[in-house]
């Protein structure tokens, strides 16, 4: 965890998330952002912009370790809305890559309707 707080305990949020998204609801680009999507930190070179404040506390968390998204929000006490937002700006900068998560398909015995029938019936009957 951070010493660094965007959040006062007593009084809420020092910055309205609207701000740190400049208004943004959804990610720029065509970058798509699941909670469970994969966030690691790449080598910056030193021609790449500079990020604001917002961005580079994310980065800082990023580079820790890759991570999902939801486990960044939660470190970053943000909500995921914003926290989507900003990655994507990482992304398109360069500084991070987002991996969409792996889809396992089911197999073998899980995977096999009547089993899956039957269990539904059971469970009911409890």
């Amino acid at each position: 965890m951070s010493d660094e707080h965007w959040y006062e305990d007593e009084t809420g949020s020092l910055v309205r998330p609207y701000t740190v998204t400049r208004g943004r609801t959804e990610p720029s680009g065509k970058q798509s952002i699941d909670l469970m999507s994969q966030v690691t930190a790449l080598e910056a070179d030193a021609s790449q912009a500079a990020v604001d404040h917002a961005r580079a506390a994310l980065l800082a968390l990023v580079r820790r370790g890759a991570r999902p998204v939801v486990e960044l929000a939660a470190d970053a006490d943000l909500p995921l809305t914003v926290v989507r937002v900003l990655l994507a700006d990482l992304a398109e900068a360069g500084l991070v890559r987002i991996e969409e998560p792996r889809r396992l398909e089911p197999a073998g015995p899980a995977a096999d309707p009547e089993l899956l029938k039957v269990i539904v019936e059971r469970l009911r009957e409890l």
